[in-house]
C-alpha cells in the first residue's frame, strides 16, 4: 500500500495495490496490522455506503463532536467524486486549512481522514457511491456541520452545475460562526 501525506496533520492518501488478471483484480483496501507498522492506529467499528444520484450531489462538510469523534478511511465504489476534509483542531498549524483529492474506482485512492476533521464531497459523475469505515458509531446528538460554500475556507469544489444538497447542509455555520469542539495533538 502506498501511503502519502497531504500537508495537513494525520490527513494521508492511501492506495492500495491491485493485483489483476484476465478475470479482474484483487485488493486489500484496509488491514490494521500493516498499517500499524506505518505508526497508523485506528480501529474502524462501522461501515457506510452512499449512493448519489446525480452529477453535482454535494454532501458536507460534516462530523461528530468528542466524545463520540469519527475517524474515517473513504473510498469511490463507483462513479468519481471530489473528496475534502478540512481541519478544524483548534491549536494545529494547519487549522482552517483543507485538502482535496479526486477519488474514482479506478484511481483507488483512499481518504485517511482523523478525527477533527470536517469532511464533504461533491459527485462528478451519476450514481457516484462513496464507501467509508468510522472509528465511532452514528451519534446524532454530536453531529454539525460547516456550510460548504464558505468564502473563508476557499474550497474549490469544482462545481459544474447547480448543486444538489439538503436543506441542513445548505444551512450550516460558517467557519467564522463556528466553535471547534476539537483540540490538535501533535503525532508523534
Amino acid at each position: 500500500m502506498k501511503i502519502e501525506e497531504t500537508g495537513l496533520p494525520g490527513l494521508l492518501v492511501l492506495t492500495p495495490d491491485r493485483f489483476g488478471d484476465e478475470r479482474g483484480f484483487f485488493s486489500e483496501t484496509y488491514n490494521s496490522a500493516k498499517l500499524a507498522e506505518h505508526g497508523i492506529q485506528t480501529t474502524f467499528v462501522q461501515d457506510n455506503h452512499s449512493l448519489s444520484a446525480e452529477s453535482n450531489t454535494i454532501r458536507g462538510l460534516h462530523f461528530q463532536a468528542p466524545p463520540r469523534a469519527q475517524a474515517k478511511l473513504v473510498r469511490c465504489g463507483r462513479g468519481r467524486l471530489w473528496d475534502v476534509a478540512v481541519d478544524i483542531r483548534a491549536g494545529s498549524p494547519t487549522f482552517g486549512q483543507h485538502f482535496g483529492i479526486e477519488l474514482t474506482f479506478e484511481n483507488a485512492k483512499q481518504l485517511l481522514i482523523p478525527a477533527g476533521f470536517a469532511h464533504g464531497f461533491i459527485t462528478r459523475e451519476p450514481g457516484t457511491e462513496i464507501i467509508y469505515k468510522c472509528s465511532d458509531s452514528y451519534a446524532p446528538e454530536t453531529e454539525g456541520a460547516l456550510v460548504w460554500d464558505d468564502p473563508d475556507l476557499g474550497i474549490d469544489w469544482k462545481v459544474t452545475g447547480t448543486p444538489i444538497l439538503s436543506e441542513k447542509d445548505a444551512a450550516a455555520p460558517t467557519f467564522k460562526e463556528f466553535e471547534t469542539p476539537f483540540r490538535y495533538e501533535a503525532i508523534p
